[in-house]
């Protein structure tokens, strides 16, 4: 599972978080940085799905 919100996060940031945490203060922090650029969406995805 942790493959695919990875792969995810390159194309749907907030859509990966949303799936790893539920809907919290991260998925709207993940989508407003996609809405900034795509670039720090995607970094800050990938911080949150990889963190243990």
């Amino acid at each position: 599972m942790r493959i695919v919100l990875i792969v995810l996060c390159f194309f749907f940031p907030f859509l990966a978080v949303l799936l790893k945490d539920g809907f919290s203060r991260k998925v709207v922090i993940a989508f407003l940085l996609q809405l900034l650029g795509h670039v720090p969406g995607v970094v800050y995805g990938l911080v949150v799905v990889t963190r243990d």
